[in-house]
């Protein structure tokens, strides 16, 4: 592909090929919102190209940031001042090599020889800092360019790890023949003294270096975090195509970008990625961690008892090969699946050899959640100072950080919990510490105070238990801890006891190694009562007794101990008061009942983000509307409105390749406004397939028509059926209805694609097919309607959110108090409900039109949408082309002569 580098106000960027102006203006201005340090949101459709937008013009600011700092760098080293952009001198004291900070404030009255002093020490400490990140940056730079050039290394590193397999598979052989030895023959009693004439067990440095994550010749010291953009999407499909992007650009061959993934997408041992749950792969992938290090301090702190059976430590947690794995990450551009089988021929793990490379990456691709979850950010190694944060795809951001940070927990899962803690105490509670033992019975004393709020009895069988009193109900985080009576305990020390003590990892263990139902036993006579309880919760899993759990009884898929879910709930009450709430919902039995966080202020977790990172891009294909990020998100975060830049750009499809139509009445004059009380009417729904019967016929290839909710769709559908609208509207289109089950969602797909593409060359009456999607399901989002697949895009009414969900009412009620109400303008608690409504107006409308010489008709049924106020938060390319039409025929006639001119037929 060639390289067409484009300047825009005296800007260079590469470009894989001519790029629209639209995509000159992105590049343009995202450069500017970089450089300045600012908060972008920037909108452009699909098909506009804003991938390869957002690609070639962070990378171009990065590749200009990174050449001024090195220059900055030279300058300072050579004549130990900086150049201001004025032209003046100043001491490097008054600048770092990235950001220029205040000097430190000095004590007032202080000695002008001791400011010099300490002024000229901050000198010598800067410029030796810098000597030392050019010494550091050589080193990598040289290493890189070996792995490129120097092919004997990949060799070399190749005959090290057959050697090190072989090394591995003789001393496998020779603890069989010792074990068989033994079976055969008891071994003898050696005599007074003998005892040290026997060979320990060996182990060599580079084994020691690698158990201790420290290898004394090679490791480096903490590599500093370059500056670097972080770009995030929601799914691995799309970073993986965001991946394909650099590689296919002009960066593709000289960016260092690192591809992050969960345990679950990146782990390469079988015995791990075939457990059942995200949760069981990341608690045993810690657990052989530890092995490597416990193993050796248990064999050295008893060394004359009985050896106990380790599980074995993980053969692709080594040292040597993971750094080996990050220079080769750093080396080319990878996506996950090529991470994966690099890992996999390094016999390195691909989970923490990404991790490794994160330092000295230009480019890090992760998933939404690990960058907007603060815990996940630091246990990943995740550095914002400084940096710049691209989040794509980000119209749900909102949704996304509330979702994050929100947290459920079941009746059964706090009675299981209660149960597993309870028997570890008994078991292990002599060997506890006093403060040990203390903060156990705490969180004993919180989980049965959980359950009692719901209304029932930690001692009973949560499945048999009945409510008296159903329903849900709405509390303050503390009116929660008043009505639980836990309101006398210090809940942030509790936290912090669950986080450094690894209460939730232990107790996992502990339900792993003695079977997830504990039976009670001789020794421990007083856990009798809940053997019944336990193997209520888990009848799968059968009786077995107080002894570890032998390696080959690994066939049945262990539960992870409710007591993690538990403390994400635990974490959620530490939120203030005014920004949770918590909601009880109490069904017929205990274990159906549940307590819920609910998140309404999901500013308090981004406002970090924009906090630490010199700049921030929100972006995606369809953001109006705006309001919702600029009130809810950054203004609540403490971002000032002049540090918001917003940035929309049209389509680059020609005007007359888009009819969008609001139709206010159907063909028997029929008002459409499809409102709760209004949309089930028999008339509504005849008249609504009576508009499609008629679209259909003049409307070639594929149909997309959305209705609110799946339950309506069906409502729709069977009366259509017993009308017979279903069959006058199959002599025109074969129907193809969404399926429920996301399994399902690529073979309708593939079968719809298919007729589609059968009746364009076969003719015929049928012309081609419609499909029934929802608002909000499988195929509103991400799916791809372009040329036939969607030439004609319908939405039945307007999908307003359910009013009367408690959850909703109380983030408007929040909205209402805490939002300025503007002049003219709507309560803030109703603008949200009509912005999340044409949010998921905007994302099911954005399926059609994919490319430049694409083309199609948007109908949106329901009068409501001829409201300015509506209208207005509709996408500015569809906004300023929309045409209302009040009847029915002039509708028609309008889409009838659309689709013969783009046809090519005679209108």
């Amino acid at each position: 592909m060639a390289n067409k580098t484009q300047e825009v106000g005296g800007i260079h960027f590469p470009f894989p090929f001519t790029p629209y102006s639209i995509q000159k203006d992105f590049m343009a201005e995202l450069y500017q919102v970089l450089e300045a340090g600012k908060i972008g949101i920037f909108e452009s459709p699909t098909g506009t190209g804003k991938s390869l937008s957002l690609i070639c013009g962070a990378l171009s600011w990065l590749r200009d940031f990174e050449q001024k700092k090195h220059q900055e760098e030279a300058r300072l080293l050579e004549t130990g001042t900086i150049l201001l952009s004025d032209g003046t001198e100043q001491p490097p004291s008054l600048s770092s090599s990235c950001k220029e900070t205040p000097d430190t404030p000095r004590p007032a009255g202080e000695p002008d020889w001791v400011t010099q002093f300490v002024q000229k020490k901050e000198e010598r400490d800067l410029v030796d800092r810098l000597k030392e990140e050019q010494v550091r940056r050589k080193k990598r730079e040289e290493r890189l360019q070996q792995i490129r050039h120097n092919a004997q290394l990949k060799y070399a590193t190749r005959r090290a790890r057959q050697e090190e397999e072989e090394m591995e598979r003789l001393l496998r052989l020779s603890r069989e023949m010792v074990a068989a030895g033994a079976e055969a023959e008891p071994r003898e009693q050696l005599a007074c003294g003998e005892e040290e004439l026997v060979l320990a067990e060996y182990e060599s440095d580079e084994e020691k270096g690698a158990a201790s994550g420290v290898d004394e010749d090679e490791a480096d010291p903490e590599e500093e975090h370059v500056t670097k953009i972080y770009y995030c999407s929601r799914t691995h499909s799309q970073l993986a195509q965001f991946v394909h992007e650099v590689q296919r650009s002009p960066f593709g061959k000289d960016t260092r970008l690192v591809s992050l993934g969960s345990r679950q997408n990146l782990c390469i041992n079988e015995d791990v990625k075939t457990l059942s749950s995200a949760q069981l792969i990341n608690d045993r992938c810690m657990e052989m961690q530890r092995s490597k290090h416990e193993k050796n301090r248990a064999e050295e702190e008893k060394p004359k008892r009985r050896r106990q059976e380790h599980r074995a430590a993980c053969p692709f947690y080594s040292y040597e090969q993971l750094h080996l794995l990050r220079d080769q990450v750093l080396v080319g551009v990878k996506d996950i699946e090529q991470l994966v089988a690099l890992g996999k021929e390094a016999r390195a793990c691909p989970y923490y050899g990404s991790r490794f490379a994160i330092p000295a990456a230009q480019l890090v691709v992760l998933p939404y959640q690990m960058l907007l979850h603060a815990a996940t950010r630091q246990a990943a190694g995740i550095r914002l100072q400084g940096q710049v944060v691209l989040i794509d795809e980000a119209h749900n951001l909102i949704d996304t950080i509330t979702s994050i940070h929100s947290a459920e927990v079941s009746g059964a899962q706090l009675c299981q919990a209660h149960s597993q803690l309870l028997q570890y105490m008994e078991r292990y509670g002599k060997r506890l510490k006093a403060k040990n033992l203390m903060y156990v019975k705490q969180i004993l004393y919180l989980l049965e105070k959980f359950v009692t709020v719901l209304g029932g009895n930690i001692k009973q069988n949560p499945n048999t238990q009945s409510l008296s009193q159903t329903g849900t109900e709405l509390k303050t985080i503390n009116d929660f801890l008043f009505e639980s009576q836990i309101d006398n305990i210090n809940l942030f020390k509790v936290r912090r006891y669950w986080e450094k003590s690894m209460i939730s990892r232990k107790l996992f263990g502990f339900t792993e190694r003695y079977g997830t139902v504990l039976a009670a036993s001789r020794e421990q006579p007083r856990l009798a009562g809940f053997q019944h309880f336990l193997q209520s919760l888990q009848p799968a899993v059968t009786k077995t007794p107080v002894t570890p759990v032998e390696e080959g009884e690994a066939g049945v898929p262990r539960l992870a101990s409710p007591l993690m879910h538990i403390e994400s709930f635990l974490a959620a009450l530490t939120t203030a008061n005014q920004d949770g709430r918590v909601i009880l919902s109490r069904q017929g039995s205990l274990s159906q009942s549940s307590l819920k966080f609910l998140l309404l202020n999901p500013a308090v977790h981004f406002a970090q983000v924009v906090k630490e990172c010199r700049a921030v891009v929100i972006a995606g294909g369809t953001m109006q509307p705006v309001s919702d990020f600029r009130e809810q998100l950054l203004a609540c975060a403490g971002v000032e409105a002049e540090r918001v830049v917003e940035f929309s750009c049209g389509h680059v499809i020609p005007p007359e390749n888009i009819l969008p139509l609001v139709i206010c009445s159907g063909p028997s004059s029929q008002q459409l406004e499809f409102t709760y009380q209004k949309r089930e009417l028999p008339q509504m729904m005849d008249e609504t397939g009576r508009i499609l019967c008629n679209l259909c016929t003049v409307v070639p290839g594929g149909v997309v028509c959305f209705f609110p909710s799946y339950e309506y769709q069906r409502q729709v559908y069977a009366h259509w059926d017993k009308s017979g609208l279903l069959a006058r509207l199959a002599v025109r289109k074969k129907i193809f209805q969404e399926p429920k089950r996301a399994n399902q969602v690529e073979q309708v797909l593939m079968e719809y694609s298919r007729c589609i593409k059968c009746c364009g060359q076969a003719g015929g009456t049928v012309t081609g097919a419609l499909l029934l999607s929802v608002v909000g399901g499988k195929m509103s989002e991400g799916i791809n309607f372009s040329d036939n697949l969607g030439r004609c895009v319908v939405m039945v009414g307007m999908p307003y959110p359910n009013i009367k969900s408690p959850e909703l009412q109380e983030k408007m009620a929040y909205l209402d108090q805490t939002l300025p109400r503007g002049p003219g303008q709507p309560p803030p608690g109703k603008a949200l409900v009509e912005n999340l409504c044409m949010k998921a107006v905007n994302q099911s409308i954005g399926r059609a039109i994919r490319h430049q010489k694409d083309f199609a008709s948007i109908v949106l049924l329901d009068q409501r949408y001829a409201r300015p106020s509506i209208l207005g938060k509709l996408p500015a390319w569809i906004r300023d082309r929309v045409e209302v039409k009040a009847t029915f025929g002039l509708a028609f006639a309008a889409m009838r002569k659309f689709h013969r001119e783009k046809s090519g037929l005679p209108s």
